[in-house]
């Protein structure tokens, strides 16, 4: 019985990753728009679950009369919501690292942005 070896070249990592992104041998096509919709796809989604089952009431006016819209805080499918960001942030960019803490974050309705921003990302991508 007779072994043959045959030497390939030693690719790196990275190389390999960028092979198989770009490969149109795959089963699904990724690409490299691909790379950064299906994270942030995932992300929009999850955190839209997670915010619709068990977010804490947001103030949405600035008045310190805070809204719930989460199933958990007694709404049902139809009425459940996604609170949208509080009058008082106005229409800045409120990422979690700005607010003092996370429950800040929350009040003041960081989820609806962190969804909306992440699924424009996303279609955006898919646009390619």
């Amino acid at each position: 019985m007779t072994a043959i070896l045959e030497r390939r070249e030693s690719e790196s990592l990275w190389g390999r990753f960028c092979n198989w992104i770009t490969s149109t041998e795959n089963r699904l096509y990724i690409g490299w728009f691909g790379v950064l919709m299906i994270p942030t796809l995932l992300t929009a989604t999850s955190v839209f679950i997670i915010a619709f089952i068990a977010a804490p009431p947001v103030d949405i006016d600035g008045i310190r009369e805070p809204v719930s819209g989460s199933l958990l805080y007694g709404n049902n499918i139809i009425s459940g919501a996604i609170i949208p960001t509080s009058a008082a942030i106005g229409l800045h960019f409120y990422p979690i690292w700005e607010a003092a803490s996370v429950d800040e974050w929350l009040y003041n309705g960081g989820p609806y942005e962190l969804i909306v921003l992440h699924f424009l990302l996303g279609v955006a991508c898919y646009m390619g």
